[in-house]
């Protein structure tokens, strides 16, 4: 009887450890702040390598068709014809379907011109999937700067967690395209 009311205490004692760390876990989220941002009225601003929407310039492009040739699902439509007294291709239209698009960069990085450059755009979204079919028209146009817009507080870094929510050594999401990870120092 002794020995059973020993165990007993002992795995009461065990099971009330486990509670207790449960709790000091528990209590230890309570005294942080949300590190969420409040998407409408304030933005990240990406960082220098993160794929967003395409830019394109049609007077430097010379409808090579490499960007076809080199993207994953021949994803760019590019339509030329021969101009008139001359041997060169001319460029009739260019369109990117951003429905379809999985901004790998190839397109971008193989262009021998250096007509695509890639945008911090990330905002694409719609309630049609035709209308992310994007002409040379609209891929022309360079995205609005997050900066430039005195409603929207932008946000360039971590200065939107609180202080003492990141340790030294963790590990933060970042917004680069890539999917990486940033350790803190």
């Amino acid at each position: 009887m002794v020995n059973g009311l020993r165990s007993y205490s002992l795995r009461a004692i065990r099971a009330a450890r486990y509670v207790g760390r449960g709790f000091t876990v528990t209590l230890d989220h309570m005294d942080r702040l949300p590190i969420t941002i409040q998407y409408p009225y304030e933005k990240l601003i990406p960082s220098e390598r993160f794929r967003g929407r395409i830019h394109f310039e049609f007077d430097k492009c010379i409808a090579c068709e490499v960007c076809v040739r080199v993207c994953p699902i021949h994803l760019p439509v590019v339509d030329w014809g021969l101009g008139e007294g001359m041997r060169r291709k001319r460029l009739r239209s260019y369109s990117i379907d951003f429905g379809v698009c999985i901004f790998c960069g190839n397109c971008v990085e193989y262009c021998p011109t250096n007509c695509l450059s890639m945008t911090g755009e990330y905002e694409l979204s719609t309630y049609d999937r035709h209308e992310l079919n994007y002409d040379q028209i609209a891929l022309g146009r360079l995205p609005a700067s997050v900066g430039r817009d005195h409603a929207i507080q932008a946000i360039s870094s971590f200065d939107y967690l609180p202080e003492g929510a990141v340790a030294s050594g963790d590990a933060i999401p970042l917004l680069d395209g890539f999917g990486g990870w940033e350790v803190t120092p």
